[in-house]
């Protein structure tokens, strides 16, 4: 209680601007609340420098929920998604869905390397065109801890590309003969964040939106599988590490030969461990709200509010990271990423239509 009074300044700085920000995003949800709260963020962090710093009287409240407000955003958006309604449909898109995300992501490998992306960028990038938009990066962002102002550069190239898609998609749906299924499949797995593609659905048609939006649902499923991968791969690579200070240690010359490596009992430790500590606690309770949610225990009357307050608590996180953008920073990452982002993007929504054409969608 003693340090609330600390918090309160930022806290309260990221409450106004999420909640402007979902206004306005509310009447331009081509553009979505997402975007508006980091450039708010963005703006604020640039007229007040000093103020948003960690030392400044912003600080320690955007800290905070920097921190630790992702993971209850991502938990209450779990519980938006209940598993009946939403596995039916995943049955009949499976291929299309499975197909499209891998094609995404062996292309993420292949581009990210060509382009000689760092790994932080290439990951936030690759995860918010292939799943979930701006939901992903904020799960993928507990996950692996980035630098803040990656984070910042993989949403503003993720807000990029959906504008293209709100405004090619349409047309493209229409000149290709689509049905309103059809072209709600298309969207709803080649189009990132969920505003965008609730738009792009209602601009094809009533029925395509409808489509569009469980699909998408679906496809926000996989942010656990993606979790549990990113975190495997970050012990992995922090027990690899280990082994290899510990084998630089054992060439230099160790005075007690039989002295373990500090490496060599951190791996140790890790493997002793149980299983469950293997997955993030914040994605075993998204996946235990989603099934509550499937069993009806939750009312549908709070599922509005509860998908309204976890869209408000990412803004909320969106705002706090703006506040860290640093332009110069953000300048020398070059347009690699946008680069990148866009060749995804492509491979998405090629390759679904690929794969809708071999099963029979079009």
């Amino acid at each position: 209680m003693c340090c609330f009074p600390r918090l309160l300044p930022g806290l309260a700085l990221v409450a106004g601007l999420a909640t402007a920000a979902t206004l306005i995003g509310r009447a331009a949800p081509v553009i979505g609340a997402p975007v508006f709260a980091l450039a708010a963020g963005a703006l604020v962090g640039l007229a007040r420098r000093r103020s948003v710093d960690e030392d400044g009287v912003f600080g320690p409240g955007l800290a905070v929920t920097r921190q630790r407000v992702l993971g209850l955003a991502i938990v209450l958006l779990g519980l938006g998604l209940p598993f009946g309604a939403v596995l039916s449909v995943g049955r009949q898109t499976a291929v299309v869905l499975v197909g499209t995300v891998v094609a995404g992501a062996v292309a993420a490998v292949v581009v990210g390397r060509m382009l000689a992306l760092d790994r932080e960028s290439a990951t936030l990038v690759a995860v918010g065109t292939t799943i979930c938009g701006a939901s992903a990066i904020a799960a993928a962002t507990a996950v692996i801890k980035p630098d803040r102002e990656r984070v910042a550069y993989a949403l503003g190239t993720i807000f990029v590309f959906n504008v293209l898609a709100v405004l090619a998609f349409p047309p493209l749906g229409r000149l290709l003969g689509m049905s309103e299924e059809a072209f709600g499949l298309w969207a709803g797995t080649a189009i990132n964040d969920t505003s965008s593609v609730l738009a792009a659905g209602a601009i094809f048609g009533p029925a395509a939106a409808q489509f569009a939006v469980i699909v998408k649902l679906v496809r926000s499923l996989l942010i656990v599988p993606m979790c549990v991968g990113l975190h495997l791969g970050q012990r992995d690579t922090g027990n690899s590490g280990g082994g290899r200070r510990g084998a630089r240690q054992h060439d230099a010359g160790q005075p007690d030969a039989g002295r373990r490596s500090a490496g060599q009992a951190e791996a140790e430790t890790d493997h002793r461990r149980a299983a469950w500590q293997v997955v993030p606690l914040f994605v075993v309770l998204f996946v235990a709200a989603s099934v509550i949610a499937g069993f009806g225990l939750v009312p549908e009357a709070w599922s509005g509010p509860l998908g309204a307050v976890s869209a408000w608590l990412i803004a909320a996180v969106l705002a706090a990271i703006g506040t860290s953008l640093s332009w110069q920073r953000v300048r020398t990452a070059g347009v690699r990423p946008l680069i990148f982002g866009g060749a995804l993007g492509l491979v998405l929504a090629v390759s679904c239509l690929g794969l809708q054409q071999l099963t029979g969608w079009l």
